[in-house]
C-alpha cells in the first residue's frame, strides 16, 4: 500500500533536484547519500588533513520541511549511525564551537540554521541573520555553511587525530 507524500516530502524532493544542490554535487562540495523520510543523509567534502576523511556525513531530520528548519547530526557514513566523538571535525576555535558533542547530546550542530539549536537563542536573530534558516532556500543554506566551515583555515582534522 502506498502513501501520499506530505507537502514537506514533496518540497524536500524538489530541493534535492534543484540547481543549487545539484551544482554543489557536480562541483564536489557535497553529495546526497540516502533518503528515508524524514531523514536525508549528505556527505560534505572537506579538504585533506592528516588522519581525517575527505568528507563528513550529516543526517538531517526534515519534518515540517521547508517551513521548519532541519536539524543536522554528524553521521558515520560507514556504519549508518551517529558519528563517534573521536571522529568529529575540529580546529582551534570555530569548528569545535559548532561541532559540539556536548550540545544536545550531539544530536545537532550549534548553528543558528539548526532547528534544535535556535531554540532558546532569540539573540541569534539579530546577531547572526545570515546564518538563520531561510525557508525559501531550504537545505542549501545549511549545506553551504558546513562546506564553508570546512574550507576555512580553522578546520584542522578530527578530534581523535
Amino acid at each position: 500500500m502506498s502513501t501520499t507524500p506530505s507537502p514537506a516530502q514533496l518540497l524536500l524532493g524538489q530541493d534535492l533536484a534543484a540547481a543549487d544542490i545539484r551544482c554543489g554535487e557536480v562541483e564536489g562540495r557535497w553529495r546526497p547519500v540516502a533518503l528515508q523520510w524524514p531523514h536525508v543523509i549528505f556527505a560534505i567534502s572537506a579538504p585533506p588533513r592528516p588522519n581525517a576523511p575527505l568528507e563528513f556525513g550529516l543526517r538531517f531530520e526534515c519534518s515540517g520541511y521547508r517551513q521548519n528548519p532541519v536539524t543536522g547530526q554528524p553521521w558515520d557514513l560507514d556504519t549508518n549511525s551517529p558519528l563517534p566523538k573521536a571522529k568529529w571535525p575540529t580546529g582551534p576555535r570555530i569548528v569545535p564551537s559548532i561541532f559540539r558533542s556536548d550540545w544536545k547530546n550531539g544530536h545537532c550542530l550549534y548553528l543558528p540554521c539548526d532547528r534544535m539549536s535556535i531554540e532558546g537563542h532569540s539573540n541569534w536573530i539579530n546577531e547572526h541573520p545570515t546564518r538563520l534558516w531561510q525557508p525559501d532556500r531550504g537545505l542549501i543554506c545549511y549545506l553551504e555553511q558546513i562546506y564553508d566551515l570546512f574550507n576555512q583555515s580553522d578546520y584542522t582534522g578530527v578530534v581523535g587525530a
